[in-house]
């Protein structure tokens, strides 16, 4: 997640435990509350975010690519070009509107 979480820094969440859960979270949506509470034990979570930041993780999370069955899903029913495209494109979408979030707030 250490590499990962520069990416991450302009939204306001780049610890690299946030960025781990989330890296999680393209196995399965859920499993970044549970990662997020292994790694964030007894409510640190809220010392290391931010309101504002929380809110683009919030929002990040809602938006950023669907888990690995839904993209072999897209995968199998049109083509790889358009799983590659759903994945990146929800990524960057996800990461805009955050930023936008972080702005704004």
């Amino acid at each position: 997640g250490s590499w990962v979480a520069p990416v991450f820094r302009p939204l306001g969440f780049g610890d690299w435990r946030v960025s781990t859960a989330l890296i999680t979270g393209f196995m399965a949506k859920e499993s970044i509350v549970g990662t997020l509470g292994i790694l964030f034990p007894a409510g640190d979570l809220t010392a290391t975010l931010t309101d504002n930041a929380a809110l683009a993780l919030l929002v990040f999370c809602l938006l950023y690519t669907p888990c690995v069955a839904a993209i072999a899903a897209i995968r199998r029913e049109l083509s790889k070009r358009w799983a590659w495209l759903v994945a990146v494109g929800q990524c960057l979408v996800a990461w805009l509107c955050a930023w936008g979030i972080s702005m704004l707030c």
